[in-house]
């Protein structure tokens, strides 16, 4: 199940995987990342909290649709800060950078442990709009 954590005026969208990640909570994130396109904004910056998810609860199949969806959809993402708490994703993010090095240009991924929940937020929001 996925969450707005926040939500920002501005071109930020903050949400948290809760339990398990479905086909429902992929429309529903691709739902609230059009409204941020369809409010003008030609890209958005993406804060995603992990710390609750249980892989073993989440459909695969929604996974590998929602990665299609995030390629078709690359230019018009704009930072994105992973908040968790797990070794894997921590070390993934950097390989993440580099494969994704030439097509980013000034937009950056970034591992954040949850205790850092505020620098994410900075992250993802620099103008605090």
């Amino acid at each position: 199940m996925i969450e707005q954590l926040e939500k920002f005026d501005n071109n930020v969208l903050s949400i948290e995987v809760i339990d398990g990640f479905s086909k429902n909570d992929e429309k529903l994130f691709q739902k609230f990342f059009d409204e941020k396109i369809e409010q003008g904004f030609e890209q958005v910056n993406i804060l995603v909290k992990l710390d609750e998810l249980k892989v073993s609860h989440s459909s695969t199949k929604a996974f590998f649709e929602d990665t299609l969806w995030t390629l078709r959809n690359y230019k018009k993402l704009g930072h994105l800060a992973i908040v968790a708490h797990t070794k894997i994703l921590k070390a993934l993010i950097p390989i993440d950078n580099l494969f994704f090095a030439r097509a980013s240009k000034g937009r950056q991924e970034r591992y954040f442990d949850v205790s850092q929940m505020e620098e994410a937020i900075a992250f993802v929001n620099p103008d605090k709009k």
